[in-house]
């Protein structure tokens, strides 16, 4: 499969009307599917200027999820580093813990707007089939969350949440059982039961998840432009957000997008090295290809064939990356960076020790290369960290790894 041939995107526009942004996206998927993709593509353009759906979001969004989420001064961390202040935007603070809610609450209403009564949705961390339980039980959906059974045993927390809510957890054990597995399960369903809603979690897949995903997401950077011009009176100097699929990274990076002064930095989970199969750092590693029905950065092999993948964090553990953010690197309006399993961790500990906060190993990425460049800086730069979400759903792994190494 080759890459689209269209004119360059501009970083930030929408893509075109077969869902590219400028190389990368579009909708490689079989026949069966592009029908029900199409329903969904014409339902978003239908209602994403809606007034009534916007009202209706804002308000599940305000009281159901808790927004606005604060932009917190790390003050102890800023002070023991030196250099550039650290803000972190807490976005652990959402109802049950991540930055996944504002994107679930934006699909299920488009799917009750449908006329849909049953969402499927993949997770690797365990965040985003929480916030889908949560919303499918709130709009009185049927639900079923597909899983990789590694994920599965590393994430038990969120397993629970997942059951206590109604929804169904589906346990998949093929291929190196992980979230690439588990979106691969859920295609299947979708294609076996077209009527069902599919509610992605990243910024990824075919038209018109990314573009959905990111109008949903950004939220978040709306919210930190205002709350920085506040603080600081001033735009951040830089903002470093985790990237895996890269929802929670294009939620903030998009409002930015258009003020070059603001520099826009994606953690990638560089795992244990650069090697390929220990690391899953897309835009660092990986090359031109498709994924689940979408043209990107992906991690493949000498054959051409997707790559296992390998990072601490469940929810980082993926082999490609939202089509925008290729744009982004591909123009250079922002970089990308590979984060250490061993970086991340000790940024977990730092601001779990230093703050009081323990953020989720997704965020700790972002957070690692915040607290590796904020000592290069100069005390008046400001850097906002995307904290994604709290790490909660962590502990039961960090344990396991210091009882191994007791």
């Amino acid at each position: 499969m080759t890459a689209h041939t269209a004119t360059p995107c501009v970083p930030g526009e929408n893509p075109d009307q077969e869902g590219f942004f400028g190389p990368h996206g579009g909708c490689f998927v079989p026949e069966s599917l592009k029908p029900v993709l199409g329903e969904i593509a014409r339902a978003y353009d239908k209602y994403r200027e809606d007034p009534d759906f916007r009202k209706e979001l804002a308000y599940y969004l305000a009281g159901y999820s808790g927004r606005q989420t604060p932009l917190f001064l790390a003050e102890n961390l800023t002070r023991s580093l030196g250099g550039a202040k650290i803000y972190l935007k807490r976005e652990d603070l959402n109802h049950l813990g991540a930055h996944k809610m504002n994107n679930c609450l934006g699909q299920i209403l488009l799917a009750k707007r449908m006329g849909k009564t049953e969402v499927i949705a993949e997770t690797g961390a365990g965040q985003h089939g929480v916030a889908t339980a949560a919303v499918a039980a709130l709009m009185g959906m049927s639900c079923k969350i597909f899983m990789g059974e590694i994920d599965v045993k590393r994430q038990q927390p969120n397993v629970l949440r997942m059951d206590m809510m109604g929804s169904e957890v589906i346990p998949v054990t093929t291929g190196n059982a992980g979230l690439k597995e588990a979106v691969d399960e859920a295609i299947m369903y979708l294609v076996k039961n077209p009527g069902t809603f599919y509610l992605i979690g990243s910024a990824v897949g075919p038209h018109p998840y990314p573009l959905m995903v990111r109008d949903f997401q950004s939220v978040i950077g709306r919210e930190v432009k205002a709350q920085c011009l506040e603080a600081e009176g001033k735009l951040p100097d830089m903002i470093i957000a985790a990237v895996g699929g890269g929802s929670n990274a294009i939620g903030i990076f998009h409002s930015f997008i258009e003020d070059p002064q603001v520099r826009l930095v994606g953690a990638e989970p560089g795992g244990r090295g650069p090697k390929l199969g220990d690391n899953a750092a897309t835009l660092c590693y990986g090359s031109h290809g498709v994924v689940h029905g979408y043209h990107s950065y992906v991690l493949r092999d000498e054959k051409g064939e997707v790559s296992p993948v390998h990072s601490i964090s469940a929810g980082l553990d993926y082999p490609g990356v939202g089509p925008e953010h290729a744009v982004l690197r591909d123009t250079g309006r922002a970089s990308y960076v590979p984060v250490t399993d061993r970086e991340a961790l000790d940024a977990f500990f730092a601001l779990s020790r230093q703050e009081g906060i323990i953020p989720a190993l997704e965020s700790s990425h972002a957070l690692a290369h915040a607290m590796k460049v904020a000592p290069l800086m100069p005390k008046e730069a400001v850097i906002v960290v995307n904290l994604s979400g709290r790490g909660d759903k962590d502990i039961p792994q960090i344990m396991e790894m210091k009882e191994k190494k007791s």
